[in-house]
C-alpha cells in the first residue's frame, strides 16, 4: 500500500447519528471505505453471569479494549485485513463469533468515547463530533434498544439514568475539544456531510 490511508474518526453521545454518517460515507464511496466500531471491542466478561454482566457500566472508558482496536488500525493501514470481535448486546458479551474487517483507502472508526483516547485519536486525520440534543439521542437510544437489542424500557430508562447520562457529562462531551470537526444535527445535517464526502474524494482522487 504505497498511497496514505486517510482515518476518519466518528464521535459522539448514544444516539446522535454516528451511524448515519458513516453509511452515507460508505454509500457514497463503496469499497474505498472500511468501517471498524469500538462497541466490538468492550472486554469480555464470560466469567461473569448475566446479572452480573447487566450491571456493568459500559459507557466508561475502561469498558473497552481499546489497546486492541489501536493495534487493528495499525494493521489496517499497513494493508492487512484484521480479524474483529463481535459484541453480542443481547446477552451483554463478547460473542465468539469475528468478522473480517478488510484494508481500505480510507477507514472510518466510529464509538461514543474514541476522542476520549490521545493515543487512538493521534492515529486519525479527521476527528469528527457529531452533536445532537440529549433529548433527541434518549428517544433514538430507547426505540433502538428496545427494537434491536431485547431491552425492556425500564431498563433501557434505568441504564441512562444511572450510566449512560453521567458518563456522557464526565468523558464523551469533554472529549469534544479533540475534535477537528462538530457537526450538529447529525446526519440531517446535509451540508456538513457534503463538505466531508467532498474531502474524501478529495483525498480519493
Amino acid at each position: 500500500m504505497g498511497e496514505k490511508v486517510m482515518v476518519i474518526g466518528i464521535a459522539g453521545g448514544t444516539g446522535c447519528g454516528k451511524t448515519t454518517i458513516t453509511r452515507k460515507l460508505v454509500q457514497a464511496f463503496g469499497n474505498d471505505v472500511t468501517v471498524i466500531y469500538h462497541d466490538n471491542y468492550y472486554k469480555e466478561h464470560h466469567s461473569l453471569t448475566y446479572e452480573e454482566r447487566s450491571k456493568l457500566n459500559y459507557d466508561s472508558p475502561d469498558a473497552f479494549d481499546t489497546d486492541m482496536l489501536i493495534d487493528a488500525i495499525r494493521e489496517l493501514k499497513r494493508g492487512n485485513p484484521v480479524s474483529c470481535p463481535v459484541y453480542d448486546y443481547t446477552i451483554h458479551d463478547r460473542s465468539d463469533k469475528t468478522i473480517t474487517v478488510k484494508p481500505a483507502k480510507v477507514i472510518i472508526v466510529e464509538g461514543i468515547l474514541i476522542f476520549h483516547f490521545k493515543e487512538l485519536c493521534d492515529e486519525m486525520d479527521i476527528r469528527i463530533f457529531v452533536d445532537t440534543d440529549a433529548d433527541v439521542r434518549i428517544l433514538r437510544r430507547i426505540t433502538r434498544d428496545v427494537r434491536d437489542r431485547g431491552r425492556t424500557l425500564e431498563s433501557v430508562i434505568s441504564q441512562y439514568l444511572t450510566t449512560v447520562k453521567p458518563m456522557h457529562e464526565l468523558y464523551v462531551e469533554p472529549s469534544k475539544k479533540n475534535a477537528n470537526i462538530i457537526v450538529p444535527e447529525g446526519g440531517h445535517n446535509l451540508v456538513a456531510l457534503e463538505m466531508i464526502i467532498e474531502r474524501v474524494r478529495a483525498h480519493l482522487n
